[in-house]
């Protein structure tokens, strides 16, 4: 009697093809992820740096305000200094960010020397305001003050002040704009 072989039941499972296409979707999805990562991890540095090019145009604007206020200044020096208006006391080009002149504003004629600016951070004490801080220059930002004439009667003037920085090699900007009366 012959016997036939016993048939085994035919074995269903992956192919290599099939699981070379998945690893390959699967890469991909990793690789989307890192990329995503990669851009938050540069967005929250950029969010810093958009606090303080806000607080630095703030800052500067302020100081125009008190000054001019205070009588520390003439309405005619709240003004960019140029070849038609030598009375003015803004700078008209982009500045790095220095500490204020002896003139108290930021961006003046009289800033030249001044240090650069910097903002504090606490050192390994984890305390601001000890001998340990770290000084961190802002030496990525740039700030211009433009100051024009709003109507013919010259006593209204917009002052704008715009601050360019990096963060990566993403140029960004903040603009800060007012008006200044001669009132």
């Amino acid at each position: 009697m012959m016997t036939q072989p016993k048939r085994r039941p035919t074995e269903r499972g992956f192919t290599l093809l099939e699981t070379m296409i998945a690893l390959a979707v699967l890469l991909v999805g990793i690789i989307a992820l890192a990329a995503m990562l990669a851009f938050d991890l540069i967005r929250m540095q950029g969010s810093q740096n958009d606090f303080i090019a806000q607080q630095k145009a703030e800052e500067a604007m302020e100081a125009i305000f008190t000054a001019k206020y205070t009588n520390n200044i003439s309405f005619a020096a709240v003004a960019n200094n140029t070849v038609g208006n030598p009375a003015g006391l803004f700078v008209t080009t982009a500045q790095p960010l220095l500490q204020p002149g002896p003139d108290g504003l930021f961006n003046s004629i009289n800033d030249v020397g001044a240090p650069a600016d910097y903002i504090l951070l606490p050192g390994p004490d984890m305390m601001l305001g000890t001998a340990d801080d770290i000084q961190v220059p802002l030496t990525n930002f740039k700030r211009t003050v433009t100051i024009t004439n709003v109507g013919a009667a010259g006593d209204l003037r917009q002052v704008v002040i715009t601050v360019n920085y990096k963060t990566g090699d993403i140029p960004y900007s903040y603009t800060l704009t007012s008006f200044i009366s001669a009132y």
